[in-house]
């Protein structure tokens, strides 16, 4: 029987040696994994903050007369908020605060009732056996007054980071007097009232998985076509450069739009999730974003001379898409310094303007600043990527 020597070090040390001469895959095998850890260490270690919300106070104060002193306790409360999780501005007119909430320029307007304190204050000396039925001591005798939050609960996290801060600050000044007092959140809607985690996500998905593998369709067929030749042959007829990117652009938009449908057929059928705006206007963005994406794809594909290179470009378009788009987890969550960077990522202006049209019912006079820019990424990049043409045709 012959033995023979294996072969298996000699591939191994083929392989390290074209390492060797590759140093974009060296690069990506050594740096990828420290900067997906920092990235994803970043991005989901932080919590909500610098949520704006609006108070309207109408509370107008309690007086105790045996302490000869006038209280607000929604002031009491009011300090005790977290302002690391919320910007609090004040406005007098209720109509103009709730105005801000439906052009989406705040989170939510807080509401205090005007007989607040008062039945705070009630509440508080039936407690401590003072007042003038000092045998009724317990707070359940007296009516609930309720703080009412009229919110945005198009994205329920942060709709829900509103809710527990207060929450945390209700419990605290109570806590301060050592009453458990008759006083609840009153939560009102103005947007996506039914709306839950799903709803919130499924618009999320759609746009990560549109960029994703329209991007990564597009690079990895115009590396295909260029290493078969293809593309020479393309570019040897009289078709001009701006043709072939604007075919590119057709396709995958349409594409884009096909993914748009499936992925929304599924959320509704299998999901049942909220859908309150124009479909139409939802593909539309979709379709946008599908164009955007090719277009990053043919000016990704400038970089790579074969598929395996273009492959190495996939954690540059998944880790800012999935962490900084608010995709998955709001950009309020997002730590400040790194939160412009959200800016820079066309999926950022596809989820928000998504979530406007499906769970706000939005029309094109309300989601026209995300249709702008994300127009204004699609005219860069195949302004770009035709450029690109050209030079590889010199």
């Amino acid at each position: 029987m012959v033995f023979t020597k294996s072969k298996a070090p000699v591939i191994t040390r083929r392989i390290f040696l074209g390492l060797k001469h590759d140093r974009r895959s060296l690069g990506m095998i050594l740096f990828a994994p420290i900067i997906a850890m920092c990235v994803f260490g970043i991005a989901f270690s932080g919590e909500v903050e610098d949520v704006d919300v609006i108070v309207v106070n109408y509370d107008s104060g309690a007086y105790i007369p045996m302490l000869n002193i006038n209280i607000s306790f929604s002031e009491k409360i009011l300090g005790n908020i977290d302002t690391d999780v919320l910007n609090i501005k004040y406005e007098s007119d209720e109509e103009k605060a709730m105005e801000q909430v439906e052009n989406g320029e705040i989170n939510a307007v807080i509401i205090f009732p005007e007989d607040f304190s008062r039945t705070l204050v009630q509440t508080i000396a039936a407690a401590s056996g003072e007042g003038n039925n000092s045998d009724i001591r317990s707070p359940a005798d007296f009516a609930t007054s309720f703080i009412t939050i009229r919110s945005d609960n198009s994205n329920v996290n942060v709709a829900n980071a509103i809710i527990k801060a207060f929450q945390d600050a209700l419990s605290k000044t109570m806590d301060e007097y050592g009453v458990e007092a008759p006083v609840g959140l009153e939560v009102d809607p103005v947007y996506a009232e039914d709306a839950e985690f799903i709803d919130m996500f499924v618009p999320g998905i759609m746009a990560f998985a549109i960029f994703l593998l329209t991007t990564l369709l597009t690079l990895i067929s115009f590396v295909g076509e260029r290493t078969q030749g293809t593309l020479e042959r393309l570019m040897a007829t009289p078709i001009k450069e701006s043709e072939i990117v604007l075919g590119y652009a057709m396709a995958f938009g349409i594409l884009g739009t096909i993914q748009a449908m499936i992925l929304m057929v599924i959320g509704i059928v299998v999901f049942d999730i909220i859908i309150v705006g124009n479909v139409l206007l939802a593909f539309l963005i979709a379709a946008l974003l599908a164009v955007v994406s090719q277009a990053m794809g043919i000016l990704l594909s400038s970089a790579a001379k074969r598929e395996a290179q273009a492959v190495q470009f996939v954690p540059l378009i998944v880790l800012p898409a999935f962490l900084l788009a608010g995709i998955f987890w709001p950009v309020e969550a997002i730590p400040t310094w790194l939160r412009p960077a959200s800016y820079f990522i066309p999926p950022t202006y596809a989820v928000s303007g998504l979530r406007s049209v499906m769970l706000r019912g939005w029309g094109l006079e309300h989601v026209w600043y995300e249709i702008s820019i994300l127009l204004l990424f699609a005219l860069l990049f195949l302004t770009g990527a035709v450029a690109m043409l050209k030079r590889s045709r010199r």
